[in-house]
């Protein structure tokens, strides 16, 4: 079955770096889109950044355009978010998102606080 398997959150200050690796498995990684996505407590669950199967058009939420990449490589099956110049509203599980044609496979989400 498809697995996405989200590793590399944790504890940083703020202004520190992180980055984030999902492993996926049981789907052709090269024929889905892959997305992060966060929440934070009490809020919804955004969009972070998004990049195409192919790796070559990304999105970003505002909130982290300048900070945050997103990348891929197809030929280890994994999506990585780099986050640096982390904020404490940044504070939130992050979930790895598997998407194409109307199907869409969710990690189960790795914990990242920013604070002091």
């Amino acid at each position: 079955q498809v697995q996405l398997v989200e590793s590399g959150g944790g504890l940083v200050q703020p202004g520190g770096s992180l980055r984030l690796s999902c492993a996926a498995s049981g789907l052709t990684f090269s024929n889905y889109a892959m997305s992060w996505y966060r929440q934070a407590p009490g809020k919804e669950r955004e969009l972070v950044a998004i990049v195409s199967s192919n790796g070559g058009n990304t999105n970003y939420a505002d909130s982290v355009k300048g900070r945050f990449t997103i990348s891929r490589d197809n030929a280890k099956n994994t999506v990585y978010l780099q986050m640096n110049s982390l904020k404490p509203e940044d504070t939130a599980v992050y979930y790895c998102v598997a998407g194409r044609l109307g199907f869409r496979k969710w990690g189960q989400g790795t914990q990242v606080t920013v604070s002091s």
